[in-house]
């Protein structure tokens, strides 16, 4: 289980704040792939047990049908973290979220919590993952090891307290991030993980929103946290092949799985050898176009 959930489409993963009734129930309307439940830093601490009360229920009552992740308070700087793993775990989310992550230690203190309650309410090992968020220079410096932790199945990038901790402020260009996202993005890889990355808070500025998504897109980031459902619908667009690129990667697919099934040794689509590499970018099209609505599951094989 949790080599799917490594897998998963994550193109957007957009916030909910923990203590809305309102915008708990109509989340999912917007379509994004997952739904981050926050109970961490859009929660005034008078509102925390309220928050965590109300996230617990509406992930055993509400039908989800996209992936629920929860973003609960860091769990030894805090004292909420623990309690907030506590009331959730049951509940069954598909992540947690750790924020403002810098050790490996940390990692495995939530990940023992989620491996009791996975067997003590008798879910399938694997049900529950960890995103792990780097928000500091110390996180950044420990992200290649954080990433390798079993449980974690993706990096994400906290922006605003990460350019807190380099005491600069945020650009137009994004220059304060370069280093960050190439060191969380090689990390990734490096894990066989995903790269999420950080928030783009200007809801108004919906051309600077577009033109950072295409960047991290372009990078290779596997998705975006938003924070409006407007940007849910701009990521979605942004990361949707082109007919032409999906036509390749269909064609890239059927070609392969025909080599398989027939013991061919070589691989050709249009003239150009085919390997591994561009059998997994294939896939990511492929994935990305049915996501999109444009490629229907059995799609590589009505192609074919």
């Amino acid at each position: 289980m949790i080599e799917a959930a490594k897998a998963r489409l994550r193109r957007t993963m957009m916030f909910v704040p923990g203590n809305s009734p309102k915008m708990i129930n109509n989340a999912e309307l917007y379509g994004a792939d997952s739904l981050m439940f926050d109970v961490e830093d859009s929660i005034a601490v008078s509102q925390k047990d309220a928050a965590r009360l109300m996230v617990k229920y509406a992930l055993k009552a509400l039908p989800f049908n996209c992936e629920t992740v929860v973003r609960i308070n860091h769990v030894t700087q805090t004292p909420f973290g623990i309690d907030d793993l506590n009331a959730i775990l049951p509940s069954k989310p598909d992540l947690i979220r750790l924020p403002k992550t810098e050790s490996v230690e940390e990692v495995r203190l939530v990940t023992k919590m989620i491996e009791e309650v996975e067997a003590r309410e008798g879910f399938p090992a694997g049900s529950i993952n960890i995103i792990c968020a780097i928000e500091s220079v110390r996180g950044l410096y420990e992200v290649r090891a954080i990433a390798k932790e079993p449980r974690v199945v993706a990096i994400a990038l906290g922006g605003e307290d990460f350019i807190a901790d380099l005491r600069t402020q945020r650009t137009e260009r994004g220059i304060e991030f370069y280093h960050a996202r190439s060191e969380i993005l090689m990390a990734a890889r490096d894990a066989g993980i995903q790269a999420i990355d950080t928030v783009y808070a200007d809801v108004n500025n919906l051309e600077g929103f577009c033109r950072e998504v295409t960047d991290i897109k372009d990078m290779g980031f596997d998705g975006k946290s938003v924070v409006h459902p407007t940007q849910v619908t701009a990521v979605h667009e942004i990361y949707t092949p082109t007919e032409k690129q999906i036509a390749h990667a269909v064609k890239v697919l059927a070609c392969y799985k025909d080599a398989v099934e027939n013991n061919k040794g070589v691989i050709a689509v249009d003239g150009k050898m085919i390997d591994g590499p561009i059998v997994v970018r294939a896939e990511r099209i492929v994935a990305q176009a049915k996501a999109a609505g444009l490629l229907a599951e059995e799609g590589c094989e009505d192609e074919k």
